[in-house]
């Protein structure tokens, strides 16, 4: 019976195979020996795939989320140190005109009028803040600077107090320029949106910024040379600015408080994420890893394999040309 011989092109072509395999496993491998992360993890998890897709889709979740987090807490940090520079432009104003008053000081209550109106030029710019291209204090019209120059506001005041009939009058025109939704506060000094989307968001109508801008308006126009005979004859509008500056800055410790409470908050939800990044990471990675040693060893193992299929087929080449030799 004649013996069935395989040729030897066949032979070559399967030891060329079997040397592409070696080559890219040993790519593979070396990747896996490096990293310590599997280089195919589809067909090591087969069946387990979708929970590792799930681990990596809550991964990029926990970092969308770490992102706006930081973006609040970025915001907030910028509002904390508007706000405290607003309060402190006017500690210390109001016990010195009820001093002043008190004692009858006109230098001293013309010199509050000097600080107050530089204390108001002050709470504007800091309320003009803005993070990026967004104004912190704007409401929703985040494109726009909620306040221009101080002086119109005081011009305002200033007319309202000609304008009076007595103190009553005084207060109550005062108080339908600043409380009232359609006057000038709101519709001539603030520019920006009365309404504001974002929950963490203070806008400069706040009522404690507005108490404390109501405050230090009278107090600015009342030690002038222009000052109105109204604010020179009675002291009882300047005692009532006096009140509302000390109840504008309690009303701000209590806001910077509020948002104070939203960092704590955020600080907590951060911890949160990085706790669940730890577990997700090391799950995931239980799932992805490979041992190195473990690869280091089957590396070799391969190297060891591709030498020696190299060698067999030098060999059975130099026999092809023998053969054809004979």
């Amino acid at each position: 019976m004649d013996r069935l011989t395989i040729p030897s092109s066949m032979i070559s072509a399967k030891l060329s195979q079997n040397v592409a395999d070696l080559r890219a496993r040993i790519s593979e491998v070396s990747s896996e020996a490096v990293t310590g992360k599997r280089s195919d993890l589809t067909l090591h998890l087969s069946g387990r795939i979708g929970d590792a897709m799930l681990s990596q889709k809550a991964l990029q979740d926990i970092n969308t989320e770490r992102g706006t987090l930081a973006l609040r807490e970025a915001r907030l940090d910028m509002m904390q140190k508007s706000l405290t520079s607003v309060q402190e432009s006017s500690d210390g104003l109001s016990a010195r005109l009820l001093s002043a008053v008190g004692i009858g000081n006109q230098a001293e209550v013309t010199a509050v009028s000097r600080d107050a109106s530089s204390a108001l030029e002050q709470v504007f710019t800091s309320l003009n803040a803005r993070h990026g291209e967004r104004f912190l204090f704007a409401g929703d019209a985040t494109s726009t600077q909620p306040f221009g120059d101080s002086e119109t506001l005081l011009s305002d005041v200033r007319q309202i107090a000609i304008d009076a009939t007595g103190t009553a009058d005084f207060e109550a025109r005062l108080d339908a320029y600043f409380d009232d939704p359609a006057g000038g506060w709101q519709q001539t000094i603030y520019q920006g949106h009365a309404t504001v989307s974002d929950p963490d968001a203070v806008t400069g109508i706040d009522p404690a910024i507005t108490r404390l801008i109501k405050g230090l308006s009278v107090m600015a126009v009342a030690g002038r040379d222009t000052t109105p005979a109204l604010l020179k004859q009675s002291t009882a509008p300047l005692l009532a600015a006096a009140d509302r500056v000390a109840e504008g800055q309690i009303k701000l410790t209590n806001l910077r408080g509020n948002l104070g409470t939203i960092q704590e908050r955020i600080a907590k939800e951060q911890d949160t994420l990085n706790a669940e990044e730890v577990i997700l990471n090391r799950v995931f990675n239980e799932m992805a890893s490979r041992d190195q040693y473990e690869a280091a060893t089957e590396l070799q193992e391969l190297e060891n394999n591709l030498e020696a299929s190299y060698l067999l087929t030098a060999r059975l080449s130099n026999l092809s040309l023998l053969n054809f030799l004979r």
